[in-house]
């Protein structure tokens, strides 16, 4: 089967519009079902959790709801290995904060040069407590990360590794099983930001074996949310980041000081439900996680297309550096495209591609360490378009041909 595009599109309401959105890894548009999930907490559930009269026990549920829904789309093992917050940098943060009492003066973190600076710079806060921290680098002829580095660094003193699913920039797909084995065997623990993965393929914490995983839900089709797992074992030995009568075993609210946004974590789980409903189409009888991960089939398939398009056109240029996989047909990335253009500053192609009423972006995307290794600063960054599976065919032929008059 393919993707059902009228049917994707029509649960887009925003997509009515002479717009094509095409920086959708800046945030992607909202699930109609998830408005209505939000509006339906605010008339219907509008009350505090925790009392003992019935719409507050009503609201507890639907706010639980999103929490198991949730959990499910990241095939957890239970609804309380998912944390709420506000995003995902502020998660890695709270994250940071909950492992401190887990680290000796000495004891070791490694991060990427990859990375978005969210999952580098709540484990670079750690040096106050004399947690030494090392770069992992990106091999700069491969855009990859190797093994063989990682290697190098890893010590009896490595307590976390920290790593990205998907370079917001590079594109390509970090092998996470493999990343997370190598590194358990030597002791230490895995955090993963799935940030830029969430939205193009089906995530597995329980396959993959991961202590940590966090990803925003405003870039994944929801409102402006986020999820951190935090694997069972590691989640009961968190330290408590809320009042000082939250025992370790009180979980997961121990980790959403302030309590986490209800309405948002309900309105949340439409993602679900929509994921659910598209992969039924190819999965009649298959259960919730049978058919999130048939829909995410489906979206591979589309989202290659769409890549495979745009990879076609700029890699047939001889003034564009495709930065990552140039094969379109290659499934090991995903349809985030940066390129730099020879002779041209990059945020002049986006202010012309904006008359063309098409929505892309320039810059080092808050991967600020990663945009200075390429040395993209000479072009004031990169270009990036990333497309998700609500686009089209046609609008990557606009694209292409607007492209066309903006660049030659």
């Amino acid at each position: 089967m393919t993707l059902d595009l009228n049917f994707v599109r029509s649960q887009f309401p925003a997509l009515d519009s002479e717009w094509a959105f095409m920086d959708n890894a800046g945030g992607t548009q909202i699930l109609k079902g998830c408005v209505d999930n939000i509006n339906e907490y605010y008339y219907k559930n509008n009350v505090q959790l925790g009392g003992s009269y019935e719409p507050s026990q009503i609201a507890a549920k639907a706010f639980n709801e999103g929490r198991r829904k949730i959990s499910t789309l990241f095939n957890a093992k239970s609804a309380d290995e998912i944390v709420f917050g506000p995003s995902t940098t502020v998660l890695l943060q709270f994250l940071s904060k909950s492992l401190v009492g887990q680290f000796n003066k000495g004891d070791e973190v490694i991060v990427t040069t990859m990375d978005h600076e969210t999952n580098i710079g709540p484990w670079l806060e750690l040096e106050k407590w004399g947690v030494i921290v090392k770069f992992w680098d990106i091999n700069l002829d491969t855009h990859t990360l190797h093994l063989s580095d990682l290697k190098k660094l890893l010590s009896d003193k490595t307590k976390l590794v920290a790593f990205t699913h998907v370079s917001n920039i590079v594109g390509t797909i970090n092998p996470v099983k493999e990343f997370t084995r190598f590194i358990h065997d030597h002791g230490a623990m895995v955090c993963v930001d799935a940030v830029a993965y969430a939205p193009h393929r089906a995530v597995d914490v329980s396959e993959w074996g991961v202590d940590f995983y966090a990803f925003s839900l405003y870039k994944t089709f929801g409102p402006h949310h986020a999820a951190l797992y935090c694997r069972m074992d590691r989640m009961l030995e968190l330290d408590n980041l809320y009042h000082y009568f939250y025992g370790k075993d009180k979980i997961p609210a121990k980790m959403e000081p302030g309590n986490a946004n209800y309405e948002l974590s309900y309105g949340s789980g439409a993602i679900v439900d929509y994921l659910v409903e598209l992969g039924s189409r190819a999965n009649e009888n298959g259960t919730d996680r049978e058919n999130i991960e048939a829909a995410f089939d489906l979206i591979t398939d589309h989202e290659t297309r769409l890549g495979s398009m745009l990879l076609s056109y700029l890699g047939n240029r001889n003034d564009c550096n495709i930065i990552g996989i140039d094969d379109g047909n290659n499934t090991s990335r995903v349809p985030t495209i940066s390129f730099t253009i020879k002779g041209k500053l990059s945020d002049q192609i986006c202010l012309a591609m904006d008359k063309h009423k098409i929505g892309i972006r320039f810059g080092d995307f808050h991967a600020r360490r990663l945009s200075d290794l390429l040395l993209l600063n000479q072009f004031n960054g990169a270009v990036r378009i990333s497309l998700t599976h609500y686009n089209t065919m046609d609008e990557v032929e606009r694209l292409i041909s607007s492209l066309d008059q903006v660049l030659n």
